[in-house]
């Protein structure tokens, strides 16, 4: 249940952190004699535990989830970030332009964009960051490419983290969003303030309610 700040930096390649990226394994769907098992290391060892690991942690999250159903969520002692962050996700390749990322933010509603490279996440900008650089710089800046721009930090997190500890996070990195990555290291949602502001709005509405 970790989370990542990745610093900022251009968008080449992968800045997501080792720990999200996808670690190869071998495949175990049929097991030979001829190739004996390593107490230490082996590839079969590694995706049962994997498989294992992940299995339990469902396993827990829908254990936590029947307990804690008559809780309201912004009450519950742990709400995983899986709960409030929405899946709605929408990328552009590093050599898009900004106006391209702008016009992409207007046609879809949107405040934020995952900038990818070669298929891999290397970066997550905001409408202000971009609206910033801007009035930073003036000429042509509409048609520069993302690729030449150094990109803000950005915050990873899987989806079984506790979304009250991301808040803290956010908060002490004064960022507003954070990127959900599931176990095999892509992206599965965003969580942003608006998300945590939708919550604790709610919860005040079934208040006033009572």
């Amino acid at each position: 249940m970790s989370i990542f700040v990745s610093e900022p930096g251009r968008p080449v390649g992968t800045r997501l952190p080792e720990v999200f990226r996808g670690r190869r394994v071998g495949d175990v769907t049929e097991l030979t004699e001829s190739h004996p098992i390593s107490t230490s290391h082996s590839d079969t060892t590694d995706a049962e535990f994997q498989q294992a690991a992940n299995s339990g942690r469902h396993r827990a999250l829908e254990e936590y989830g029947a307990a804690a159903a008559g809780e309201p969520k912004e009450q519950r002692p742990y709400l995983p970030v899986s709960s409030i962050c929405s899946p709605a996700l929408y990328t552009l390749t590093a050599d898009a332009t900004v106006s391209d990322a702008l016009t992409t933010m207007d046609d879809h509603g949107v405040n934020h964009i995952v900038i990818t490279a070669e298929n891999n996440v290397a970066g997550l900008v905001d409408r202000r960051f971009l609206l910033g650089w801007l009035h930073e710089n003036k000429a042509n800046a509409m048609s520069q490419s993302l690729v030449h721009i150094e990109l803000p930090a950005f915050l990873t997190t899987s989806p079984e983290t506790d979304a009250h500890q991301l808040a803290r996070l956010m908060l002490a990195h004064q960022l507003n969003a954070a990127l959900v990555i599931d176990n095999t290291g892509k992206p599965a949602g965003l969580v942003s303030s608006t998300d945590y502001l939708r919550l604790y709005a709610n919860a005040g509405r079934h208040a006033g309610t009572v």
